[in-house]
C-alpha cells in the first residue's frame, strides 16, 4: 500500500515500502503525480517489481510516466529497470558517469535513446506542471549520485543520506535524537568523508525542506530535518576513519 507523502489535489507524491523485504535490504520507492503526469523515483530491483507495478497502477497508469530518476546505479535502485523500460516510455535519467553501466541491467538495445545523462552539478526535470531538481549528492555514497528535490512538496529525497537500519518506514522522526543509533554505522560506513557532508549541508541549507525521505528507512519531519543536517555536518565518516590497519594483507 503507497504511503501518501504530500496531495495538494494536482500535485502528489507517494512512498512504497518493503517490496522484497524478506529477501534483501529494505527500500522505499516513489510515485510523484503532477497532473495527468508522473515521476518514478529509484524503482529498484526484480524483487521489488511486480508488487511495485501493481501499487503504481492502483495509484496511476504508468504508461504515463514523462521520467524515472535513478539517484545512482546500485542495484536496489535500479536493477528492474529492463522491466520498466518494457512497462513504460519513459526515459530514464541517471549521472553521466553511470549512462553506459545501466543498459547491463537491460536486454541489448532496450535504452537505446532513453538515457539521459545528468550532468555533474545537476539539472530540473520537467514532470507535469512542476520541476523536480536533481541535485548534486556525489559520493554520498555513490561517485555519481543525485538526491531530487521537489519543491512542490518541499520533500527532499535523498537517496542513501539519511538511511536508518531496523526502523520502520511507515514512521515519521520528528525528534533526531532517539532515531541517531539507527543511523549512526550506516552513515559512518557508507558516506565517503566529512568534506562532501559539510559542502551537501551548506547548499540544502538555502532550501525550505519540509520533509528528508531517504531510500531505506523512515522519513524526517519537522526539527528532525534540521537536526538531521546539523548532525551530518560535523559527522567523520568513510575515510576519515580508516588507518593501516583496515589495509593489511590477510593473515
Amino acid at each position: 500500500m503507497a504511503i501518501e507523502l504530500f496531495n495538494n489535489g494536482h500535485h502528489r507524491c507517494l512512498m512504497f515500502s518493503d517490496f522484497g523485504h524478506d529477501d534483501g535490504v529494505q527500500a522505499n520507492q516513489f510515485l510523484i503525480v503532477d497532473h495527468e503526469t508522473g515521476a518514478l523515483i529509484d524503482p529498484g530491483g526484480n524483487l521489488a517489481y511486480s508488487e511495485l507495478y501493481l501499487g503504481v497502477t492502483a495509484c496511476f497508469p504508468p504508461h504515463k510516466l514523462s521520467a524515472i530518476l535513478a539517484s545512482h546505479a546500485d542495484p536496489d535502485i535500479i536493477a528492474s529497470l529492463d522491466r520498466w523500460m518494457t512497462a513504460t516510455t519513459a526515459p530514464v535519467y541517471i549521472s553521466r558517469i553511470w549512462e553506459r553501466f545501466i543498459p547491463h541491467f537491460c536486454k541489448p538495445g532496450k535504452t537505446t535513446g532513453r538515457v539521459i545523462g545528468v550532468p555533474d552539478r545537476g539539472m530540473r526535470i520537467k514532470v507535469g506542471q512542476c520541476e523536480l531538481v536533481a541535485l548534486p549528492a556525489h559520493f554520498m555514497h555513490s561517485e555519481g549520485n543525485f538526491q531530487f528535490w521537489d519543491p512542490t512538496s518541499r520533500i527532499l529525497f535523498s537517496g542513501d543520506l539519511g538511511v536508518s537500519i531496523g526502523v520502520d518506514p511507515g514512521t515519521t522522526i520528528t525528534d533526531l535524537a532517539p532515531h541517531i543509533p539507527s543511523m549512526q554505522a550506516f552513515h559512518k560506513r557508507y558516506m565517503v568523508s566529512a568534506k562532501v557532508l559539510r559542502l551537501w549541508a551548506e547548499m540544502v541549507r538555502t532550501l525550505p525542506i519540509r520533509m528528508i525521505v531517504p531510500q531505506h528507512g523512515a522519513p524526517m519531519q519537522g526539527p528532525a530535518v534540521q537536526q538531521f543536517i546539523d548532525w551530518v555536518q560535523t559527522l567523520a565518516c568513510g575515510i576519515d576513519l580508516v588507518t593501516q590497519n583496515d589495509y593489511t594483507v590477510p593473515a
